[in-house]
């Protein structure tokens, strides 16, 4: 099988994303730019062959290592509300699939992503070259305190719960960018940060939603 065969996009699939785009309209998502990413985006090869019709339901599934690809509507959500510009350095904490990652690269960012979990970190490191995004840089990284020695970043995005932001993380944000992350337990409410100068923040609250939580260290293999 070629990466042309394996990636190949069905007439059905993109008749189900074309729908999924109308779903997400319909729920409030106006950037132009995010819904046009996301209806670039074969969905199917972020999840196992069985789930390929399930995936353009608008709710989170399954992937590897107990993790999830978030549910459509958060991802176009959080990418909107950070209104990535063309050359932005963003951080994504939470490689997990790289479907959020692809999203941000599609809107001009250049991405840094952490994964703390290394069968995935392996898995999806090699899936985004072979779709064609190898300027995406992954990171087998415990992601909880960022990635200090590629800061400062115009936009950091968690996709992981935190019980509160760290300290560290604000300090990785360049003055002027945007943080947005899901804060609390056992539910969590949507934060957009925006840094306006050393130690001056300002915080606006989009609601709640469900995140796994952030966990730290690194995950190995098994049989490592």
């Amino acid at each position: 099988m070629t990466v042309m065969d394996k990636f190949l996009d069905s007439y059905v699939h993109q008749g189900l994303r074309k729908k999924l785009i109308q779903i997400l309209r319909t729920r409030g998502i106006s950037d132009e730019r995010v819904l046009q990413a996301m209806s670039e985006i074969p969905r199917q090869h972020f999840v196992a062959a069985g789930l390929d019709r399930i995936v353009y339901e608008d709710r989170a599934i399954p992937i590897d290592a107990d993790q999830t690809i978030s549910q459509p509507y958060t991802v176009a959500f959080m990418s909107q509300l950070l209104k990535i510009e063309k050359r932005d350095k963003v951080l994504e904490l939470g490689t997990g699939s790289g479907y959020q990652a692809i999203v941000l690269a599609k809107l001009g960012a250049s991405v840094y992503t952490v994964e703390r979990q290394e069968s995935l970190f392996k898995k999806t490191s090699a899936m985004l070259k072979e779709m064609g995004y190898s300027g995406i840089r992954t990171f087998l990284r415990d992601g909880s305190n960022g990635l200090s020695d590629q800061a400062p970043f115009d936009k950091i995005i968690v996709t992981a719960a935190l019980d509160e932001v760290p300290q560290a993380l604000l300090e990785q944000l360049r003055t002027g960018g945007y943080l947005i992350a899901p804060v609390g337990q056992p539910i969590q409410e949507l934060q957009l940060i925006h840094k306006k100068a050393q130690n001056d923040y300002a915080i606006e609250r989009h609601g709640d939603f469900r995140f796994v939580p952030v966990l730290s260290g690194i995950k190995r293999n098994n049989f490592n």
